[in-house]
């Protein structure tokens, strides 16, 4: 889908403000509010816009540690990833997983409550033996920098 740079404008105020209103975006992008809807749906039908979220202040929940690990398999077949893949999409303290190239397999992000409760979760993903050889640990001490979306002018095609 080709995307001009009123699509771009939707995009990134919907990415910081979710809940404009429609007759607002519409103002904001310098559109009369049907053109503006039309767009909406059609950024929504191509699987642009996937959702509509707040965005919560983990600190202001209570005390919690973030952590990335770094997880190695055992082997290497689709269905050694499809068992550690499947296995992890029922834990709630794994909030992100993604598969990437290099010297392991995977890297999640893990929020817990606090330590203890990380390496229950570790230690359950281990105890499941769903071929996890080795997983390494980072433990975020800072936030550094936080987007809240989509670098959309840099990502933007052709």
């Amino acid at each position: 889908m080709k995307l001009d740079d009123r699509d771009i404008q939707i995009l990134s105020i919907l990415q910081r403000e979710g809940r404009i209103s429609k007759t607002a975006l519409a103002e904001r992008i310098n559109l009369s509010p049907t053109p503006c809807w039309e767009r909406l749906k059609r950024l929504e039908a191509a699987g642009l816009i996937v959702g509509y979220r707040a965005e919560i202040s983990a600190s202001a929940m209570g005390p919690h540690v973030t952590v990335f690990v770094a997880v190695e398999l055992e082997g290497h077949r689709a269905a050694d990833m499809r068992r550690f893949e499947t296995a992890v999409q029922d834990i709630p303290e794994v909030a992100f997983v993604w598969a990437v190239g290099g010297g392991y397999d995977y890297l999640m992000q893990v929020i817990a409550r606090d330590i203890d409760r990380y390496q229950r979760v570790i230690d359950g993903l281990l105890e499941a033996e769903i071929g996890m050889a080795r997983y390494y640990t980072h433990i975020v001490t800072k936030p550094v920098k936080s987007v809240s979306g989509l670098p959309l002018e840099l990502l933007r095609g052709g």
